[in-house]
C-alpha cells in the first residue's frame, strides 16, 4: 500500500507500519490512514499506536509530539513488529539481547523436562530444537553477528546442552563433573547456533534475489545508499557477513 507518493505502509492483520522520511510526512500519513479506515468503521487504537525515529542526528531523537486525529501519539525507542523489535539506534547488541531474554524465558518454562534422568537425550534434544531455538533465533536471517555476539549465543546454547546431557562421573575420582565445550561438541553432532543463522541467512538471501525488482525487500538488498558514511570505522553490515557465509561453503564472496 502507498500512501503520499513513495512513502510505503506495511499492513500485516492488526500491525500497520507507516515509513516516511520527515516526521511531518509520517503524521500526514497516518491522517490519511485514520480517514481511510473510518470510512469501514475501524478507529484507531491511540493506546497502541507508537512512533520511532532512526536517525544518526542526535536532535532528531529529541522528543517531539506527534497528534493525529486528536489524540497524542507516544515516541518509542523500540517497538516490537511482527515479533521482532526495532531499536532506533539498530543495535546488534540488543537485538540479540531480546532474542536471548526470550530464549532463556523458553529454556526456563522447560528447564525440569531438559534436567530429568527420565527423558532420554534424543527426546531433551528435540524439546530443545523445536520450543527453545526457534524462539531464540526467530527473525534470525537479517541480524548481522561479529565475534562478541557469537560468542554470545555459544555461551547461551551450552548452558543449555549442559542440561540436556546433565553431567558425567570422572573415572578416576568418581565425582561428577559439568561437560566442557569439547565434549559437547563431541556429544552433540547437530549444527550450533551460529551456523543455523548463516545456512537461514544464505537461505532469506537467495530467497530475496529472486524476488521482483517490484518488492521493497529486493530494492533494499541491491540498493545503494546515497549518503555519506559516518566517520569512524564502519559496522559490519549484513551484506559483509553473506559474503562471509559464502566463502566459508566455497562459493566465492562477490
Amino acid at each position: 500500500m502507498k500512501l503520499n507518493g513513495t512513502h510505503q505502509v506495511l499492513a500485516f492483520a492488526n500491525d500497520v507500519n507507516i515509513l516516511g522520511e520527515r516526521v511531518d510526512t509520517v503524521k500526514k500519513n497516518a491522517e490519511d490512514l485514520v480517514a481511510s479506515t473510518k470510512e469501514i468503521g475501524l478507529d484507531l487504537n491511540a493506546n497502541k499506536t507508537k512512533y520511532m525515529t532512526v536517525s544518526r542526528d542526535q536532535n532528531a531523537r529529541r522528543l517531539h509530539s506527534m497528534k493525529t486525529d486528536n489524540s497524542s501519539i507516544e515516541r518509542v525507542e523500540e517497538f516490537k513488529y511482527l515479533g521482532t523489535t526495532l531499536i532506533n539506534q539498530n543495535s546488534i547488541q540488543e537485538k540479540i539481547k531480546i532474542r536471548l531474554k526470550s530464549g532463556n524465558a523458553c529454556y526456563y518454562s522447560v528447564q525440569n523436562l531438559l534436567s530429568s534422568r527420565l527423558l532420554s537425550k534424543n527426546l531433551k534434544i528435540k524439546i530443545y530444537r523445536t520450543i527453545i531455538l526457534p524462539v531464540a533465533l526467530y527473525g534470525c536471517e537479517t541480524l548481522s553477528l561479529i565475534l562478541r555476539e557469537e560468542r554470545r549465543l555459544w555461551v547461551f546454547e551450552n548452558r543449555v546442552l549442559r542440561r540436556v546431557f546433565v553431567s558425567k562421573r570422572d573415572e578416576v575420582t568418581g565425582e561428577w563433573k559439568k561437560l566442557h565445550n569439547e565434549e559437547l561438541r563431541d556429544i552433540y553432532h547437530l549444527p550450533i547456533f551460529v551456523r543455523v543463522i548463516k545456512s537461514r541467512r544464505m537461505r532469506w538471501v537467495g530467497h530475496v534475489a529472486r524476488m521482483g525488482e517490484g518488492r521493497v525487500v529486493h530494492r533494499v538488498l541491491v540498493g545503494k545508499p546515497e549518503c555519506k558514511s559516518p566517520l569512524g570505522r564502519p559496522k559490519r553490515r549484513w551484506g559483509d557477513n553473506i559474503k562471509m557465509d559464502f566463502r566459508e561453503v566455497g562459493g566465492g564472496g562477490d
